[in-house]
């Protein structure tokens, strides 16, 4: 006798930590989930400054659990402002603050076969590779479900560029930036309509 279930809805898992290589990945899990008619889940992971093995020798921190986690709904609500321009996401589909490591956090919650845990992968130079584990990376190895990791807005690349002609105070000439902005089509600045 086959057991009959009802068939799960598709989810878009996407990580978001408030940078803007996830606003992008957020924005564009959204778009794919609209597309799909799928449910959108976005997911904030956090941990405690030290870690949570530090965080369990010093019984002092466990008082300051609610606090973290306050300060993670916090930055999620945030990036779906930032994004959405409010809380709602307008699909179907639950906004998560997870406790653990980002990477092993979003294996676990993109658990279905019918998942897809969409990240941002940004362009990181060596010395930050070599210093911070890659979250991209983690869940492209480990992930059971497809992984969508979406490239950063190609603005982003002119954005730091100018940041550090400003941080140098070196001369900017603001035509060359207008001339980059123009190249790049709507669609791939990284903003949602």
């Amino acid at each position: 006798m086959s057991e009959s279930r009802t068939p799960s809805t598709a989810r878009f898992v996407v990580g978001v930590s408030g940078s803007p290589g996830s606003l992008t990945a957020l924005g564009r899990a959204a778009d794919e989930a609209r597309h799909r008619g799928a449910e959108l889940w976005p997911v904030l992971t956090w941990q405690a400054p030290e870690g949570d093995v530090a965080a369990r020798r010093c019984p002092a921190s466990t008082s300051m659990v609610p606090e973290w986690e306050r300060l993670a709904r916090e930055r999620l609500v945030a990036a779906l402002r930032d994004v959405f321009g409010s809380t709602g996401t307008g699909l179907a589909g639950h906004a998560l603050v997870v406790r653990g490591a980002p990477g092993p956090a979003l294996v676990r919650t993109a658990d279905r076969d019918d998942d897809v845990l969409v990240i941002g992968a940004g362009g990181r130079g060596r010395l930050h590779r070599a210093l911070w584990p890659s979250v991209s990376r983690y869940c492209l190895a480990h992930a059971a479900c497809p992984v969508l990791a979406v490239p950063p807005s190609p603005l982003q690349a002119a954005l730091a560029s100018v940041h550090r002609r400003n941080a140098w105070r070196l001369r900017l000439d603001t035509r060359d930036l207008q001339k980059e902005f123009e190249t790049v089509p709507p669609d791939a600045r990284g903003l949602s309509a």
